[in-house]
């Protein structure tokens, strides 16, 4: 994972009803360029600090799932702040609860989680440029090929529990 520095890390929505922290570094930041994430996000592309849900504490208010469509048809559950909207994490069928998509946009650092990997990028807008130095995939990735070896440790720990 790309240094997150200092732990906790704080976030929250743009109103500040909902505020949480990440008491752990995240697994993996990924940087999606698919076209659903440009659709979800109103954005060029969405960034997405993967992490074991019980590293995400939520310090005040209660967000509000909803279920949006994914391109693999499983969808996924997004956590939003019931006045102002702002998505904060999500929650991909694959995974259930455990592990949580925060979105790294809504820390109060998001420079401390800059993306590992840009994934969809043959669905990357032509005027976003990439960094010479970005790992970049087409689609998606091996997980076991660019995941450090304690993220994916970690992961594999989460995927055998039985808590969801």
């Amino acid at each position: 994972m790309s240094g997150a520095g200092d732990l906790p890390l704080a976030g929250g929505c743009a109103c500040g009803q909902l505020r949480y922290r990440l008491t752990a570094a995240p697994m993996f930041v990924n940087c999606c360029h698919c076209s659903y994430c440009q659709r979800q996000t109103g954005s060029a592309f969405a960034v997405n600090a993967l992490i074991e849900r019980s590293h995400l504490d939520l310090l005040s208010g209660e967000p509000e799932p909803i279920e949006l469509a994914t391109p693999s048809g499983k969808g996924q559950r997004v956590f939003r702040c019931p006045e102002c909207r702002i998505a904060l994490w999500s929650h991909y069928a694959v995974m259930g609860n455990k592990v949580a998509f925060v979105r790294v946009g809504t820390l109060d650092e998001p420079q401390r989680c800059p993306p590992d990997v840009h994934i969809h990028t043959t669905r990357r807008l032509p005027w976003v440029r990439l960094p010479r130095t970005a790992r970049a995939f087409d689609a998606y990735y091996e997980p076991k090929q660019e995941w450090p070896l304690e993220s994916r440790q970690r992961f594999l720990a989460l995927k055998h529990s039985s808590a969801d």
